[in-house]
């Protein structure tokens, strides 16, 4: 249990900052409060009416409180509405609306953000980097031509590989199958070359899961002649719906990856003698050398030598990206705009990092672009990654402590030199979330931008809300809701939005304005903190670790080396 401080009044802080004011000196008064906001009655974040924009584009909030009270519904919720706009009139290679990074939209994103920025009075600069970018291209297609005509849904029925080609020919069933499958025998089809004895050359290889890896059984059929490849589930009790399969990037026949039933369906009629004639089709775009970029946006004001970092990634992964992670972004953005006429003890600088959903990749280009003197003077990071979800999580990020959002097991190792650091802006975050009678889970910075900063040996927190599958019965016991799907279908186990491709759903209904509204002003009530903190902000840096590299990420969706999926 933490210890309470013995704090000075609200009366003598305002005093302090009056005199602040009159003297001459700009600083920022931290008016520092724990659980029940100094005693005063709990009350829920958005229980009252938004300040008034035109007070707030005027004041100096040179508190935290102030902050919080100018970050309002009406004001982040303005920016979602127009990265939403931004995504619908850009769409991508796919032909949906889109922000996803190498793309139009990502690029209008940025433009928006810098242009704000910009405005606010902040020096923005746009830092480029290349990366591998993929994308389909239209919408992928696996039809049944005959012996009669149905088209699969993508997404629902089936998912594309990452080769381009077009086939259309006759279905023929490998051996090495267990259909109708059982729990006492697993498939081996395919991964053998006696499986395709007697293969036609140039019809489509039907080949269940189970046994070795993906590319022998892709391998394996190219080498019998396939045009193309259809791969079914198992048929197991965890291996029988739609699945996405690894390959690496010796793949060289389109392939899709289909349901156990679908793929039963199709066996059964090759055996009933009526021959199924299937079209597969993959189109794709696949660019080695795309650019995108970071909006780093530094106040003109605060010790240069001290660094505050407000991050959240900008980029979508699958259309538009509205929860994941426009949220996060608007809530930034906001924050930066209600702090525009305050100076700052310490240095503030917003980044909206590209490539995030792809590996980090803005901001593992960020930390590792800084030169060591550079990256000494970055002492803290607030990272913002989904912020809206419906079905929520309250996570707080900390490096000690802190847990996976999806297997709830610790997250990557860190340097217990930035532990106590990271502990002074979570402390700010829970308080405020016990304000206004919310609970929180400690969640790991891994997938976030967080991670490269507390790899980098600097301290960072965060928030999150959650994305995807699957919320636990634990967490319903803290927030409520329902278990399974953070966003989407809910109640739904189905996998959500965000981060599913083909569904083209994380749209501005995939959001919570409610939620979206009290994790703003909890991320603004740790910025207010630590934009005056001395604890962290140190002449010197903290112990910790300089980045080290991580592994190249930006390959095409579905692509590893080495890959052992089966």
């Amino acid at each position: 249990m933490r210890a309470r401080r013995v704090l000075p009044s609200r009366r003598l802080l305002a005093l302090l900052a009056v005199l602040a004011v009159v003297g001459g000196t700009a600083w920022w008064v931290s008016e520092d409060r724990g659980p029940g906001r100094g005693g005063a009655p709990l009350v829920d974040a958005t229980g009252a009416p938004d300040a008034d924009p035109s007070v707030c584009a005027q004041r100096v909030n040179r508190t935290p409180q102030m902050l919080v009270d100018c970050v309002t519904t009406s004001g982040v919720w303005a920016h979602m509405e127009r990265f939403q706009q931004i995504a619908d009139a850009h769409p991508g290679a796919d032909g949906h609306p889109s922000r996803n990074s190498g793309e139009p939209g990502y690029k209008a994103s940025v433009d928006y953000v810098a242009d704000v920025m910009r405005a606010a009075g902040y020096d923005v600069t746009l830092q480029q980097y290349t990366f591998h970018y993929f994308s389909w291209v239209g919408t992928p297609v696996l039809s049944l031509v005959s012996p009669s005509a149905h088209a699969f849904r993508v997404g629902t029925e089936f998912d594309p590989g990452p080769v381009a080609g077009t086939a259309t020919a006759a279905v023929q069933p490998v051996q090495g199958m267990v259909v109708p499958a059982t729990s006492a025998a697993r498939s081996s089809s395919g991964c053998r070359a006696v499986d395709f004895a007697g293969f036609v050359r140039g019809r489509i290889a039907l080949v269940q899961r189970g046994g070795c890896t993906f590319d022998v059984k892709v391998a394996n059929a190219t080498a019998a002649g396939a045009s193309a490849v259809v791969l079914f589930n198992e048929g197991t009790t965890d291996r029988s719906g739609v699945f996405a399969g690894v390959l690496s990037d010796q793949a060289r026949v389109p392939v899709v990856f289909t349901s156990y039933a679908v793929g039963a369906g199709l066996v059964a009629q090759s055996r009933s003698g009526a021959r199924s004639v299937v079209t597969v089709e993959v189109r794709t775009v696949d660019d080695p050398n795309r650019a995108d970029w970071n909006v780093i946006a530094d106040s003109r004001t605060g010790d240069p030598d001290n660094v505050l970092v407000v991050d959240a990634h900008l980029d979508a992964i699958y259309g538009a990206g509205m929860l994941d992670n426009a949220s996060g972004s608007a809530a930034i953005l906001e924050i930066a705009r209600q702090l525009r006429n305050t100076p700052t003890r310490n240095r503030l600088r917003f980044i909206w990092f590209g490539g995030e959903e792809l590996g980090l990749l803005g901001s593992d280009h960020y930390v590792n672009s800084l030169a060591p003197a550079e990256l000494a003077k970055v002492k803290y990071d607030l990272d913002a990654d989904v912020l809206a979800t419906p079905n929520y999580v309250a996570g707080v990020i900390d490096p000690q402590d802190g847990v996976g959002l999806f297997q709830r097991q610790p997250g990557t190792p860190m340097s217990p030199g930035i532990f106590g650091a990271s502990a002074i802006a979570r402390d700010h975050a829970i308080g405020y979330l016990e304000s206004i009678r919310k609970n929180h889970v400690l969640l790991s910075a891994d997938g976030t931008d967080a991670f490269m900063f507390q790899l980098a040996g600097i301290p960072a927190s965060g928030l999150l809300t959650g994305q995807d599958c699957c919320k636990l019965a634990s967490d319903v016991r803290l927030f409520g809701g329902h278990v399974g799907n953070y966003e989407g279908t809910v109640p739904g186990t189905d996998g959500g939005c965000a981060d599913r491709a083909f569904r083209w759903c994380d749209t501005l209904d995939d959001n919570d304005p409610h939620v979206l509204t009290w994790m703003s002003k909890t991320l603004a009530e740790m910025v207010g903190h630590m934009a005056s903190d001395r604890k962290a902000f140190t002449s010197s840096p903290l112990p910790g670790v300089r980045a080290v590299e991580l592994p190249p990420f930006g390959r095409r969706p579905g692509t590893l080396p080495g890959a052992t999926d089966q």
